[in-house]
């Protein structure tokens, strides 16, 4: 059952499965709390209570925020985790991941540990090397310039097969659900602002955390010309001894909903190092 979160007079949307020590999900831009349909229920069996979230501007969260930023992202976290009970550890994925950074560094008693998907957690430079040497990067950069530019649902689309270099079985009711969402009014409009955040307020988050962080990237991720590069140097960025690098082969950019047992299988340890059971 769906529930909601109201803050500042604008809705968060919600799901809760499983008990035990908390875990909340929250996917990244252009989504909804559907990107974790595999990775929900596996956390739920295996013992955690899962809150799954659909951020600001998402899914069945409302419209009409002031801001779409990291930081906004990141207090709607927090709240949702103090009203849950907490302590929780995050699970964040693109925009989220960065999120997910900010609430671990603003909110250290109640944020156990963080786990990023592919996260953008870092300002950006412009690769212009990459963009010659890298064909896939090349691509993505393309179709997101133009999703920004244009906001056309069709560039959207074109990102997704490039982020998803291999389809899960259920992917063609899967986007045409995304599709649907996407195009009811104001929903690409907050698919375009969350694109022109920059994640600069994240990175300089990072020496600021002080709970574990596990940073997992895919190795097919359109976003990068090199995935573990980035993923690497937000380790680098993070407390000594705090941060750990995993890269799945073949993933792109949702390695949750292309390769969900190979994530689950690096969060289980994770969380067992991270939550304690009653």
């Amino acid at each position: 059952m769906t529930e909601y979160l109201s803050i500042a007079g604008n809705t968060i949307a919600y799901d809760v499965a499983g008990q035990g020590p908390l875990v909340v999900l929250a996917h990244g831009i252009g989504d909804s709390r559907h990107s974790y349909r595999f990775l929900a229920p596996a956390l739920a069996a295996e013992g955690y209570q899962v809150a799954n979230v659909d951020i600001r501007g998402c899914g069945d969260s409302s419209l009409g925020w002031d801001g779409y930023s990291r930081t906004d992202i990141a207090g709607d976290l927090v709240a949702l985790v103090r009203r849950l009970g907490g302590p929780a550890v995050i699970i964040g994925q693109s925009i989220s991941g960065g999120a997910a950074t900010i609430a671990a560094a603003t909110a250290p008693d109640v944020i156990a540990g963080v786990i990023e998907l592919a996260p953008f957690t870092r300002a950006q430079p412009f690769d212009l090397g990459g963009l010659v040497r890298v064909k896939r990067f090349r691509s993505g950069y393309t179709q997101m310039a133009l999703v920004i530019m244009r906001g056309k649902l069709a560039n959207w689309t074109k990102y997704l097969d490039l982020a998803l270099p291999a389809k899960p079985a259920d992917w063609d009711g899967e986007l045409a659900r995304i599709e649907a969402k996407l195009n009811e009014p104001g929903r690409m409009k907050v698919l375009q602002a969350m694109c022109k955040t920059s994640p600069a307020d994240a990175g300089e988050q990072l020496r600021n955390v002080k709970c574990l962080v596990l940073i997992i990237e895919g190795s097919a991720d359109p976003d990068w010309a090199d995935p573990r590069a980035e993923g690497e140097k937000i380790i680098a960025d993070l407390p000594h001894g705090l941060g750990e690098l995993a890269v799945i082969e073949g993933a792109g950019h949702y390695p949750h909903v292309q390769m969900p047992d190979e994530v689950v299988a690096l969060t289980l340890p994770f969380l067992g190092k991270t939550l304690t059971r009653a």
